[in-house]
């Protein structure tokens, strides 16, 4: 996912002088293809993510896009006021590159576990948020951000990605399958295989069916098309690597509490306030903190039958 994005932000580098890319002190390898083609629009500003967000900010108020690239938390949370009131309050043409988004870089702790930087940063006005769940998302994501004049996050992996999609157009909220919509789940970032494998096994052990969407447009949301599928199922279920407060599923139960007359039930999966304190790999933390296909189905099973 981080290569494709990293590819094409060359690509526009190269027909868009505006394009600069700073980075805080990582990613070489990852960047050398930019660096390379672009060097005199390439800074690598050290271990100063708050100095390069201020950077960025008065590099944009020069004419430029400016893309920063950190892992996870570093270039968000670390940095939230220089984000908030040199970035967003200024809106600022800056977009910010977030790799290693949830559990990515689940071996590394609590300080690079990313759970709460979609809440943290959807809440700033004139930021737009994007969580993408493949390279092909992830594209789109870049390609949106790039058409719009202000602040952007996009949240990545840490690369080597299934992909969903096949030459299908995406956009805010991607249908990744084609069964029925009694249940309807909604997963934002990579944890859309853990989606995919739920509505398989749901399909397949439940009379109900299953539909799958991705939601790599989180801020602004497609609202609309949201209460068209709570209108029409039983059950609308979201998934994320991230606190569901503020989170897809904080934003999900914010458009549900609007929606006027009979609509579904609405269950969220993710962290419920709590941190992220165990160690382990990206599947071992997604099964432990319940939010594996594995993990609720039971749990799914369970509504289900209270429903019926």
């Amino acid at each position: 996912m981080r290569d494709s994005v990293i590819k094409e932000i060359t690509k526009l580098a190269i027909h868009d002088n505006r394009v600069y890319l700073l980075t805080g002190d990582l990613g070489y390898v990852v960047l050398d293809e930019f660096r390379n083609t672009c060097p005199d629009r390439y800074i690598n500003v050290g271990i100063a993510e708050q100095n390069m967000a201020s950077i960025a900010a008065g590099m944009s108020h020069e004419g430029n896009m400016v893309f920063i690239y950190s892992i996870g938390n570093f270039p968000t949370l670390r940095c939230m006021e220089q984000i908030r009131n040199d970035i967003c309050f200024h809106k600022s043409n800056v977009k910010i590159l977030a790799v290693g988004g949830g559990f990515s870089y689940g071996n590394q702790g609590i300080s690079h576990h990313a759970t709460e930087d979609i809440a943290m940063m959807r809440v700033l006005p004139n930021m737009h948020v994007y969580v993408p769940g493949d390279p092909v998302e992830a594209v789109y994501c870049l390609r949106d951000a790039y058409a719009y004049d202000g602040p952007c996050y996009i949240r990545l992996s840490r690369g080597n990605d299934n992909r969903f999609h096949k030459d299908d157009p995406v956009e805010g909220i991607c249908k990744i399958s084609e069964d029925g919509a009694d249940i309807a789940i909604f997963t934002s970032g990579t944890i859309v295989s853990e989606g995919l494998r739920l509505q398989k096994m749901l399909n397949v052990k439940t009379t109900k069916r299953a539909v799958l969407f991705s939601v790599p447009k989180v801020k602004p949301i497609d609202k609309q098309k949201i209460i068209e599928v709570a209108l029409n199922a039983k059950l609308v279920v979201t998934m994320e690597e991230h606190q569901i407060s503020g989170g897809l599923g904080g934003i999900f139960a914010e458009i549900f509490s609007e929606i006027q007359g009979k609509h579904a039930l609405l269950y969220r999966a993710g962290l419920n306030d709590v941190f992220s304190e165990v160690v382990g790999n990206q599947d071992y933390l997604r099964d432990y903190y319940g939010i594996s296909a594995d993990k609720l189905l039971p749990v799914i099973e369970k509504i289900i039958g209270e429903i019926d």
